[in-house]
């Protein structure tokens, strides 16, 4: 018996590797979820659906920007007429650039605030109304440490995933009459795409001085966020809901 056995989830920005949404998506299949997965990387999210088929999970790939109401409604449509049904929504793609406020273009705000933010609000409005007719769902938003504390040059970053933060959180209260959670994860610094050595140094950064600074002396694992995603989709949190997981390896202690 799998821990999501008969579940279904739908997990946007799946296609990187490494990454979170990647990871995730591998996590839930593995324990009996039907995944579908979504992503603007077709390539990618191809070879995440297959290597889940390769291991006898269940999944498919779906093109799909988050951005778009119309892009939230063809993955609804294909799922409820593959599935009819959604239990597990999560709320993962999004977008990081990392330059002082002064810097910051009006374009790239709202590009920001659009993937990180309004993503989170299309996708749960989209699948709420079924959530709320079966009175069941979970709803995992991906915010970050960004967005519980200040990091410098994240100005958008940090006000997108704030927003994340509080959006959840509201809709735990708008919605726990109906039997749907809703909870947000977040993040520290991840060993993922995002924080590809390389980019990290085209950034001004030292990534062996960012793990100095946190207290278990090392990176994230995106595996690391599979591992709390797949608790918040279980039935092992039926009664949690409106809360924050904050996995950083102890950085936001200070």
């Amino acid at each position: 018996m799998g821990r999501l056995d008969n579940k279904v989830a739908v997990v946007t920005g799946g296609a990187s590797n490494p990454s979170l949404g990647r990871s995730m998506s591998i996590a839930f299949a593995m324990e009996g979820a039907k995944v579908i997965l979504t992503d603007i990387d077709i390539e990618g999210g191809k070879k995440v659906e297959d290597e889940i088929l390769s291991s006898n999970g269940e999944a498919f790939f779906i093109e799909h920007d988050v951005t778009s109401a119309k892009g939230w409604e063809e993955v609804k449509n294909k799922t409820i007429e593959r599935y009819s049904k959604i239990d597990i929504l999560v709320n993962n793609a999004g977008i990081a650039i990392i330059k002082p406020l002064e810097e910051t273009s009006e374009e790239e705000w709202h590009k920001t605030i659009d993937v990180n933010l309004k993503s989170i609000f299309l996708g749960c409005k989209t699948f709420i109304p079924n959530m709320r007719e079966q009175k069941s769902g979970s709803i995992i938003n991906i915010s970050s440490i960004a967005g519980l504390v200040g990091l410098e040059r994240c100005s958008a970053y940090s006000a997108s995933k704030g927003g994340v933060r509080l959006l959840t959180k509201s809709i735990a209260l708008e919605y726990g009459e109906f039997g749907i959670r809703c909870n947000s994860i977040h993040p520290g610094f991840m060993a993922t795409n995002m924080n590809d050595p390389k980019v990290i140094k085209d950034r001004g950064g030292d990534i062996e001085a960012m793990t100095e600074t946190i207290p278990l002396k090392r990176m994230g694992t995106a595996e690391d966020i599979a591992n709390c995603a797949l608790f918040l989709a279980s039935d092992e949190s039926t009664y949690v809901t409106g809360n924050e997981y904050t996995v950083d390896g102890g950085m936001t202690a200070r």
